[in-house]
């Protein structure tokens, strides 16, 4: 009999069968797998039973530092609470995006003393003359490199200029990262947005009308073409509109290597829940119609969209009730890093939409293989112990007040759910119970890209 560190128990997800069986750890990693008890020795043993254990989730698109009142602390601890044990953080920090080396090292440095789960970090570059960094930023340790269409803020979310995007593509394309997009066109929505707020058309579905289809798949085009023309690894987040997904799989054809995403909201809502949470709902691309929506789950049906992020960005109130007499004003975005996991297991698995082994392509294999994240990803031996547990038995109804994130707004507070997260480990060693977050700041770890030298 095999003695190792700890042994877990229940209805295991491998890569291509569930199997009621056992996985014993040793330092933090998986070494040996079994269908059957009874094969392994271990002094600590978690048998959860009928409930699914999963590998655990993977959240790519996470904003910790847009509201510097959240931080990798907050982020992090909501994360476990949530099933996810590993995110990639996002570039746009206040006051400084991280788009050179000095900034990276420091919140490499940050992440290491105050994360509860592993992290990854994106870099991003300038609005100009910023793509010297980019060879750096890879070297350093940077997951993949995020850049915009749309200009949210000159210097912390700029729109980069078509000239730049193709040189910092040719560059990105050398160090086999994957260069991704906020994709929508900034020239149309400007316009339409100066034109709706002198007609005094600042009512919630205005948001929505502002940024009609077009303005994502335009600017989606575009980026499609560049891409074929540089033959970068290109990711488009945050997908809103089933079209992009077609104009994806036609430049797949022809040889484009993309991937996309798309986030829990487009697929759980519908542009009737901006009329009915007005600027809670309201998040950038906005909310589509309801056969849109369709669209976007036959495309999940049909494995023609990666992974399901969060882009969790937590606004508090007084960022959201601006914009209660006028859309335009609101921040946008929802956190999602603490309910993403247990929503998407209750409209999928819950439901039959999809099997457990695709809940777990969608929400951890296909995210550490679209990013090459080493040892995350599935439940092989070798790999990090890193589980999400699930328990498909337990009700539970999700109430925004007890979020861990600073931000206590959500569209989904008081849905019952028909499921639970029960634990979450990282490394082997649990970080959530089922109740409360068990690590302290610190445990977390820095996940180097895979190009980091």
């Amino acid at each position: 009999m095999n003695k190792v560190d700890s042994i877990i128990k229940g209805k295991i997800v491998l890569k291509d069968k569930v199997i009621t069986g056992e996985v014993g750890i040793t330092e933090g990693k998986i070494v040996s797998i079994h269908e059957e008890s009874g094969n392994l020795d271990s002094d600590n043993i978690k048998d959860f039973g009928d409930s699914y254990v999963f590998p655990g989730t993977i959240d790519v698109h996470v904003h910790c530092f847009s509201n510097p009142d959240e931080g990798f602390v907050t982020t992090s601890t909501s994360a476990a609470a949530g099933g996810i044990t590993t995110f990639l953080d996002m570039p746009y920090d206040l006051p400084n995006p991280i788009n050179n080396i000095d900034q990276f090292k420091k919140k490499v440095e940050q992440l290491e003393e105050e994360a509860v789960v592993d992290i990854c970090l994106w870099g991003t570059i300038s609005k100009t003359g910023g793509t010297d960094q980019i060879i750096p930023l890879a070297e350093a340790g940077a997951v993949a490199f995020k850049m915009s269409t749309f200009e949210t803020d000159e210097y912390r979310f700029p729109r980069i200029p078509d000239p730049e995007i193709l040189k910092a593509m040719k560059l990105i394309e050398e160090t086999g990262l994957r260069a991704a997009f906020h994709s929508e066109n900034d020239e149309i929505i400007v316009d339409m947005i100066d034109q709706y707020q002198k007609d005094g058309k600042v009512y919630p579905k205005a948001h929505n009308e502002t940024r009609p289809p077009v303005t994502e798949t335009s600017a989606v085009l575009k980026l499609l073409e560049f891409a074929y023309w540089t033959n970068v690894k290109l990711h488009i987040v945050h997908v809103s509109h089933p079209r992009t997904i077609d104009m994806i799989n036609l430049f797949q054809a022809q040889g484009v290597k993309v991937s996309c995403e798309t986030c829990y909201p487009y697929l759980l809502m519908d542009v009737e829940d901006l009329d009915k949470y007005g600027p809670i709902a309201k998040n950038n691309p906005p909310l589509r119609e309801k056969e849109e929506v369709r669209g976007l789950w036959n495309h999940i049906k049909e494995g023609n969209i990666d992974l399901v992020s969060s882009d969790h960005a937590p606004w508090g109130a007084e960022q959201k009730t601006k914009g209660n007499d006028n859309i335009f004003l609101a921040s946008s975005g929802m956190p999602g890093v603490e309910i993403m996991t247990p929503l998407m297991f209750n409209s999928t698995v819950s439901n039959g939409k999809l099997s457990p082994i695709d809940f777990a392509n969608l929400m951890s294999t296909h995210p550490a293989k679209v990013f090459s994240i080493p040892g995350k990803g599935q439940i092989s031996i070798g790999y990090d112990a890193d589980f999400t547990v699930i328990d498909p038995n337990q009700k539970t109804v999700i109430d925004q007040t007890s979020f861990k994130s600073h931000s206590k707004l959500s569209p989904f507070d008081g849905q019952e759910l028909d499921c639970k997260v029960i634990s979450t480990i990282v490394r082997g060693e649990e970080v959530f119970d089922g109740e409360n977050v068990t690590k302290n700041p610190g445990y977390g770890k820095f996940i180097a890209g895979s190009a980091a030298k």
